[in-house]
């Protein structure tokens, strides 16, 4: 079976409310409170999925986080990386360097590993936040 970690899925819905949000700034507190995850994880998630450029932050009475990007420009793919890394079924697929696979030097199914990395991955990018938040376009908030 092929599975999201647990907070590569908690972004999503991290994500997702951001997107349904609309124009407002959203903290930790009030994300946890809305999605009934707890506040120290989501506050762990915003910071990463800010850094990874999805949303973006601002500090003082009116700060809070909101999309860095309009959901329709933002991808599950792009949530699923900004938590988890490059999307790869296996770790030679990734990085063939640094594999510790015993028998990856002479593995006849490794060459076509990548193809079904690249499908996976063209899977999960053909999906936008917009399309899991169910809105049809969010605009992305202006600094204030």
């Amino acid at each position: 079976m092929i599975r999201l970690t647990n907070l590569a899925d908690y972004a999503v819905v991290v994500m997702t409310a951001a997107a349904k949000a609309c124009d407002q700034r959203l903290s930790a507190g009030s994300v946890a409170a809305t999605t009934g995850l707890p506040v120290p994880t989501v506050a762990k998630l915003m910071g990463s999925l800010a850094k990874a450029g999805l949303l973006d932050s601002s500090r003082g009475v009116a700060g809070g986080f909101g999309l860095a990007r309009a959901a329709s420009d933002i991808s599950l793919a792009d949530i699923v990386e900004a938590i988890d890394g490059p999307i790869a079924l296996t770790s030679c697929a990734h990085d063939a360097t640094t594999s510790d696979c015993a028998i990856s030097g002479g593995c006849a199914v490794k060459p076509h590993l990548s193809i079904v990395t690249r499908t996976v991955r063209e899977a999960l990018n053909a999906v936008t936040l917009a399309e899991l938040a169910g809105v049809e376009t969010v605009p992305v908030l202006e600094e204030a």
